[in-house]
């Protein structure tokens, strides 16, 4: 939920375990040197698990989970999941249709009452995809002056039930934490129970999850993570918010151990049907299935989800032919874990992959770099901007923050910050006239467009919104 990083590195915690084999023992070494690149070069604090099949290749802490107290990160570290919590959300649901008590093709009004009449035919199954066009609470101006404070479902709700909906609904893709509070509410009207027990005894108890739980803040926690924050002046504890604003769609907390558990039980079959299970690694619009998100990459189906809230960043992957699980949990907020989980992955799979950091950049001339920058249109509408200053080049997605941008070649560039190129299309003269998008696996082409780049635009304020 909100994305807001050098620390000493912990002793060798519970490292390669049960490895055999050249092979497999030149992939651990690589994974120890991707994770240990990102702790000295992005700050990177808290753990990282790699397993393939029924062996833990890495499983390892790095920086504090305490400042304070100089206590080190390790696999005995509980740390909030943010986003990740969405499908456990999901299966919650898909266990409750499995059971006759819903079906996720009705309308969600159907087991809920007092909803707006704009909402009425909204199903649970749109909401479950994030195509509900159900407004995002935590993009609400309102939003920030509710954090603080103990909240209900409804009352979160309640931020953006006056709006009307941002599209037809089932007829696009927008990321909406609301629908995911109210699928936490439908699972407490059906089942009878809180979230956090149905849960907790549906879920993490049949799993044997004895280490994972909703993160509720007057909690005595055993092992459980400081957040943080960095900024320009260093490391600061994290903001404060109340956990039941977040509930279903990003409450929960975990350690790397028993994640790995959950993944287990859910894609083995232990958890769900194979209909079930099925249904929520489809992909359906932008490539989002019901609390995962899903790419063929390399050959191959992932899937997983990040995370964002106060104080911690998550990634969560499974590459399901492979049965390659990938967990990275951070315990400072805004941590950039995409490319540190995509080379992991492939250093689980023997595969070549560079990190950001370990790409070569070059020198653009002034006339160059002039001629690139400009406005680059996406699917969606949203601009790209490409733009010159004194150091280099940046670039900007609208609604988001500005970030150094490289040259590979004079017609690839890269960021460091988020594992992303850009190739260069030119016409018959030589002209950039698109850019394509080189992010997780996809291919994004943005054609060029007749505007200049405005002033540097200024995100909006930070919210819970992890995808």
């Amino acid at each position: 939920m909100s994305q807001h990083r050098r620390w000493m590195l912990s002793l060798g915690l519970a490292t390669a375990m049960l490895v055999s084999g050249a092979g497999q023992a030149q992939d651990v070494k690589r994974m120890e040197s991707l994770a240990e690149s990102a702790a000295v070069n992005d700050h990177f604090s808290g753990v990282v698990l790699v397993a393939k099949d029924d062996q833990v290749l890495l499983d390892k802490g790095y920086g504090s989970a305490n400042l304070e107290w100089n206590i080190p990160n390790s696999p005995s570290t509980k740390y909030r999941l943010g986003s990740v919590t969405k499908q456990f959300t999901a299966a919650s649901v898909l266990l409750l249709q499995e059971r006759g008590q819903l079906n996720v093709s009705e309308p969600v009004s159907k087991y809920l009452s007092g909803l707006p009449a704009a909402w009425s035919k909204v199903t649970i199954f749109q909401l479950l995809n994030h195509t509900s066009g159900i407004a995002n609470f935590t993009a609400a101006k309102e939003y920030e002056s509710i954090e603080p404070f103990s909240k209900k479902p409804e009352e979160v709700v309640a931020l953006v039930r006056n709006l009307p909906l941002e599209f037809e609904s089932g007829s696009r893709f927008n990321y909406s934490n609301t629908g995911y509070v109210l699928l936490g509410a439908l699972i407490e009207k059906v089942s009878g129970q809180s979230y956090d027990a149905f849960v907790r005894k549906n879920i993490f108890e049949p799993l044997g999850m004895k280490d994972s739980g909703y993160d509720w803040n007057a909690t005595v926690l055993p092992n459980r993570a400081s957040g943080y924050a960095r900024g320009k002046k260093g490391v600061s504890n994290a903001g404060f918010i109340n956990m039941s604003v977040p509930h279903a769609a990003g409450a929960l907390y975990s350690t790397s151990g028993d994640l790995l558990r959950w993944q287990r039980g859910l894609y083995e079959g232990k958890l769900l049907s194979p209909a079930s299970l099925e249904a929520m690694t489809t992909a359906y619009h932008s490539g989002y299935g019901f609390g995962l998100g899903i790419q063929q990459k390399d050959g191959g189906k992932e899937v997983g989800h990040g995370g964002g809230i106060e104080g911690f960043a998550t990634e969560v992957r499974y590459r399901m032919g492979d049965k390659i699980s990938v967990i990275v949990l951070s315990n400072v907020q805004g941590s950039q874990l995409e490319s540190l989980t995509a080379g992991l992955t492939a250093a689980a799979r023997n595969a070549k992959y560079v990190l950001p950091s370990e790409r070569k950049d070059i020198a653009l001339s002034a006339a160059q770099m002039a001629a690139i920058a400009g406005t680059y249109t996406m699917p969606d509408g949203r601009r790209l901007w490409l733009r010159v200053n004194d150091s280099g080049m940046t670039s900007q997605l609208q609604g988001q923050g500005v970030l150094p941008i490289y040259a590979e070649s004079a017609n690839l560039l890269f960021l460091r910050k988020v594992d992303a190129q850009l190739e260069l299309s030119r016409d018959a003269a030589g002209q950039v006239e698109a850019v394509t998008l080189q992010q997780g696996g996809r291919n994004m082409r943005l054609p060029r467009v007749a505007e200049a780049p405005p002033a540097v635009e200024t995100p909006g304020a930070s919210a819970p919104e992890a995808q």
